[in-house]
């Protein structure tokens, strides 16, 4: 069953941290059966608090979501978005 990746960005903390976390992730996605359906466009926050942007990612299983998330090369990202920007994000199965 499709998988989605759902980042939220509530803020940015570091833009230059964040321009690195941008450089090393996206080999990270290398190997991984990834296809990008939101990018950061328009959006409007219908409830909830105002955020900065949002990414969705979709994967073929939930389980191929976790395993990039879960690997070295996205890890080693993942250290530079964390001093870069508050996020929030989750994995969601589709239906």
């Amino acid at each position: 069953m499709t998988a989605y990746v759902i980042l939220i960005r509530d803020r940015m903390i570091d833009a230059d941290e964040f321009a690195v976390y941008g450089q090393k992730a996206r080999p990270a996605r290398e190997g991984h059966a990834i296809t990008p359906l939101a990018f950061y466009g328009r959006q409007e926050v219908l409830e909830g608090p105002e955020v900065e942007g949002a990414v969705i990612l979709q994967f073929p299983t939930f389980e191929d979501a976790q395993a990039w998330y879960r690997s070295p090369a996205y890890q080693a990202a993942l250290q530079h978005r964390l001093k870069g920007a508050d996020y929030r994000v989750m994995i969601v199965d589709g239906v």
